[in-house]
């Protein structure tokens, strides 16, 4: 199909129009024009997810390079130019699949403005997917910064108490290090006058030069995974956020750092990357100890699950410099099972939230008594969280470790420890709202799951074990472009 990225990227923005049209002939607070403007919502979305599904279907993954090349004359001699290969296409996927699942996440729980809420997701499900199919480098920080404001928007418009603190928090940490970004960006075009991230790719930037370019990107990759010790902002924002948006800023957004790493950082400063793996090794492992410990020690839900996907993506971090197969891999497989998961896990909170409106965990307890339905599904995430062999978050585990014990022993044996404290604090939440007897009398009329809940959590669910068990439906994909990526980095580092 011609300009299927095209199609992908912009399908929904159909829904934004439509939605518009809705508010402009109807009344906004309406029961019908807000229950319509939820299934343009859901319809979009789902629209968008078989175009994905369908070019995942039609992606080769016995070529390396990038497939589905769009390349048009854009402006100032530029291009608009769009593409995917292995790394980028599961993303494309992923971010197409979360979405409607947000969509019906948020059918009851969100009350108010409900026609901008259901804009705000669509435009941001737009400028995510192009992040990850823009293959030119100004294109793609248009994607990158823009993404910020609708984002922005939801913490801080349907968020909680806190939420103008949180989404200013956000969007300061976020912008602040891509201001260094464009910076280099700019330099980058002027020295090899190119924009195109191929020609990027291949193109030799001295090694001094190279240091200074590294650090501008990691000073906006760093703080969108988010790394230690910028990750202070991902807690706030997801206590704040409506759980809608605690899934997509967990399960898609933190996903943006990583790709950077692997799109940018590698291939186009590997002396510098090489040179600055000890730095990244050394964050990498504090955020997986000190954030488990950290972890331990929360009072709320959704705070707790925040802190363990820093310590999560510090796993990644590792892999992805580990600068082998198996290591990057591993950080692939390892972010696509944390989208899922993640999202996964912020949805099981937020069906409790949604009937008691608290996210204390002392506020629960004996809940598998009402709710057991409920209490399989939690258990089911808990365990992929912990990272139980059988469940998509073993392996990405695994595999960082395994990748990165050829580099650094020292920093697996470190990062080890974070799996037994990651159990630590799960299966404590889990036991601390599932088990025991239920104490509190407002507890006693809770309900177990509808029929709406049952069916956001069903494909998440067989995710989680799809993944678990079959993980070379992922590697299969990505091992072409993996392979490239890795023998590129050898060759220059002289490795």
């Amino acid at each position: 199909m011609p300009n299927i990225l095209s199609l992908i990227t912009y399908a929904p923005l159909i829904g934004v129009a439509a939605i518009l049209i809705l508010r402009f002939f109807g009344k906004a607070e309406d029961a019908r024009t807000v229950n319509a403007a939820k299934w343009i919502a859901l319809v979009t979305t789902l629209a968008t997810l078989a175009l994905s599904v369908l070019l995942t279907v039609q992606f080769d993954p016995s070529v390396a390079g990038f497939q589905f090349v769009e390349d048009a004359p854009w402006f100032a001699g530029l291009h608009y130019r769009m593409g995917v290969d292995g790394i980028s296409v599961l993303f494309v996927l992923l971010t197409a699949f979360l979405m409607p699942l947000c969509i019906a996440a948020s059918w009851s729980s969100i009350e108010k403005r409900v026609l901008e809420y259901m804009i705000a997701f669509l435009l941001l499900e737009t400028l995510v997917i192009g992040v990850f199919c823009a293959l030119d480098i100004i294109l793609f920080y248009i994607f990158f910064e823009f993404g910020l404001i609708p984002m922005f928007l939801i913490i801080g418009i349907w968020g909680g108490q806190r939420r103008v603190y949180a989404a200013f928090k956000f969007f300061l940490y976020t912008l602040l290090g891509s201001v260094l970004m464009l910076a280099a960006i700019l330099f980058m075009i002027g020295s090899s006058h190119t924009s195109s991230i191929p020609e990027l790719m291949t193109h030799h930037f001295d090694p001094a030069i190279q240091t200074w370019l590294w650090l501008a990107f990691f000073a906006s990759f760093a703080v969108k995974m988010p790394m230690w010790p910028v990750h202070t902002w991902l807690p706030d924002a997801h206590v704040e956020a409506p759980t809608a948006g605690s899934v997509i800023l967990a399960g898609i957004l933190l996903k943006m750092g990583g790709y950077g790493f692997m799109r940018f950082s590698l291939p186009m400063f590997p002396q510098a990357s090489h040179l600055f793996t000890p730095l990244v090794f050394t964050l990498s492992v504090i955020a997986v100890v000190y954030t488990s410990l950290v972890a331990f020690r929360q009072l709320d839900m959704k705070k707790l699950i925040a802190y363990s996907s820093v310590a999560h993506m510090g796993f990644v971090t590792m892999g992805i410099f580990s600068g082998n197969t198996v290591g990057e891999q591993g950080a692939l497989y390892q972010m696509l099972s944390h989208g899922v998961i993640s999202g996964a896990l912020f949805l099981c909170v937020g069906v409790v939230y949604d009937r008691m409106h608290t996210r204390e965990i002392a506020f629960y307890g004996g809940l598998v008594s009402r709710m057991p339905w409920y209490a399989a599904t939690f258990m089911l995430f808990t365990m992929g969280n912990v990272g139980l062999p059988g469940t998509s978050g073993f392996v990405g585990e695994i595999m960082t470790m395994t990748g990165t014990y050829g580099v650094s022993t020292w920093t697996v044996f470190i990062a080890a420890t974070g799996v037994i404290l990651s159990a630590v604090y799960a299966l404590n939440l889990y036991r601390a709202v599932i088990f025991g007897t239920i104490t509190n009398p407002k507890l006693a009329a809770i309900t177990d799951l509808d029929w709406r809940e049952v069916a956001i959590f069903a494909p998440l669910c067989a995710g989680t074990l799809a993944l678990g068990v079959y993980p070379a439906s992922v590697f299969h994909i990505t091992q072409a472009s993996v392979d490239q990526l890795v023998a590129a980095y050898h060759l220059a580092i002289g490795g």
